[in-house]
């Protein structure tokens, strides 16, 4: 009787569903872990363990990575950062740096499991609030940002389909930049990138991150990880796009150009080449990524034939009123803004990545 009790209690252990941490060094468990991640619906780009490695080490945020267990099958995961800052806040956030995370499970208690674990940790760490940045709404009664949207459409199976699917106006912008001779290479390192990339975003005022960041993202995600650069007929680098590749997904996701490119048609040809190669490697979806509503690179996207769909980023506010707002839209870093678009950028790459770290 002893014997059959045990036996059942074993049983009752291998049906129970059980919430662990990943740790950045377990290597068999962040294998078991993205092997989850390929095949969950829910899940993301996002959602790969090799973030944590790279928050850790690039950003120096503590990671809490979180996966729900039945026995030993995963049935969900949840990749959390702790962000604290004096000048941005304290928050538990899935995740930085990224513009989709929040909770990926195949079943409503593995979901449950991770989100109570997540509200403990939180409460344990005491930050202001916990953000999920979700695809699809999770509490219509949580705090909600309304800002962002983000863009997804399917590829045609056939290149030139894919051209005619770009709106006339658009469409002649990428013809523009084909009879300007332009080219597309895929570069081996992110020097050419970084380069375009953090004059651009000098130019519009906002800290770049640290090099040592994009030289990491194409070391751990390897051919997932690809830049691609457009030159001008005598070699020189206009515009440059670093994308992420996830199941039959691609995801153009930091970018920079050089002033010359508008006129060229530069970064027109630049989305045309990626949505053209992608359509060769036989990718089926083109995820043109994360816009703040009401800016350039929304009507930008839109004027490509790409409909807004809403993202759903969740909070839960334990100390603080309302949700944060920590993006140039916001009022009060104006003055910041045009300061930095007045030092030199030299100075700006230096001390760029010590504030870029907690905006997350």
């Amino acid at each position: 009787m002893k014997m059959a009790s045990e036996e059942v209690r074993a049983d009752a252990d291998r049906l129970r569903v059980s919430v662990k941490r990943l740790l950045s060094v377990d290597e068999a468990g962040g294998r078991r872990w993205d092997a989850f991640v390929n095949t969950c619906p829910r899940a993301t780009f996002f959602h790969r363990a090799a973030w944590q490695r790279i928050i850790e080490e690039i950003f120096k945020h503590p990671t809490y990575f979180l996966y729900a267990e039945r026995g030993d099958i995963i049935e969900g995961v949840l990749p959390l950062a702790h962000v604290k800052s004096l000048m941005f806040g304290n928050a538990l956030v899935s995740l930085p740096f990224a513009v989709y995370g929040g909770i990926a499970a195949n079943s409503e208690e593995a979901a449950q499991m991770l989100e109570n674990e997540a509200q403990a940790l939180a409460i344990e760490l005491g930050v202001e609030h916990l953000e999920f940045r979700n695809c699809e709404q999770h509490h219509a009664d949580w705090p909600r940002q309304d800002l962002y949207v983000t863009f997804r459409k399917t590829l045609e199976p056939d290149v030139e389909a894919n051209m005619l699917t770009i709106p006339r106006k658009q469409r002649a912008m990428v013809r523009k930049g084909i009879k300007n001779g332009l080219r597309s290479e895929i570069d081996n390192t992110a020097d050419r990138f970084f380069s375009l990339y953090a004059d651009n975003v000098h130019r519009h005022g906002t800290p770049a991150l640290p090099k040592r960041y994009f030289d990491s993202l194409q070391r751990v995600f390897g051919d997932d990880c690809e830049i691609l650069t457009v030159v001008g007929p005598e070699g020189r680098p206009l515009s440059s796009v670093l994308s992420f590749y996830f199941r039959d997904e691609v995801l153009p996701y930091y970018a920079g150009d050089d002033l010359s490119a508008r006129e060229l048609a530069g970064n027109d040809f630049k989305y045309w080449e990626l949505m053209r190669r992608a359509c060769e490697r036989g990718i089926r979806v083109f995820d043109y990524g994360r816009s703040k509503q009401g800016t350039g690179s929304y009507a930008f996207k839109k004027n490509w034939g790409f409909e807004p769909q809403p993202l759903y980023y969740e909070y839960c506010l334990y100390k603080r009123e309302g949700i944060p707002q920590n993006n140039p839209n916001n009022a009060k870093y104006r003055l910041l803004i045009e300061a930095w678009r007045r030092m030199p950028i030299g100075l700006a790459n230096w001390l760029g990545p010590f504030i870029v770290r907690n905006l997350g």
